[in-house]
């Protein structure tokens, strides 16, 4: 019998339960692909049967390899040192939530930036 493959877990920061949103349709790849996501933000509901956490809160998470964001730099300031102590190993900067400021703080903190669009890397094999 094969071990069963773990994926690392994936935060999604700004997940909505409207499927016109990228960060929806993101989720829907990751479920597609079985990879483990975790969503997160300021809207209440379900994504693919998972809770989105509340972001607010900042809850207590554990094991997150990649951070994709899906909020605009004008609203990541205030959790910019909350994500940065989850110790992800890779912040994927979505087209639009580009924030050299972050960039920085997450790079002087040994964390890989990636400013790419997490559609086209799960698309083409290289998320």
């Amino acid at each position: 019998m094969e071990a069963e493959m773990s994926t690392p877990k994936t935060l999604i920061v700004g997940a909505t339960t409207n499927p016109g949103r990228y960060a929806h349709y993101a989720a829907s790849l990751f479920f597609e692909r079985q990879m483990e996501f975790i969503p997160i933000g300021i809207k209440k509901g379900k994504v693919f049967g998972k809770e989105i956490l509340d972001l607010k809160s900042k809850p207590a998470l554990s094991d997150i390899h990649t951070i994709t964001m899906y909020i605009g730099p004008q609203h990541q300031e205030e959790w910019m040192d909350y994500l940065l102590s989850l110790n992800p190993k890779r912040i994927i900067f979505n087209p639009g939530t580009e924030n050299p400021d972050f960039f920085n703080k997450a790079k002087a903190k040994g964390v890989e930036v990636v400013p790419a669009c997490t559609l086209v890397m799960l698309r083409t094999g290289q998320f």
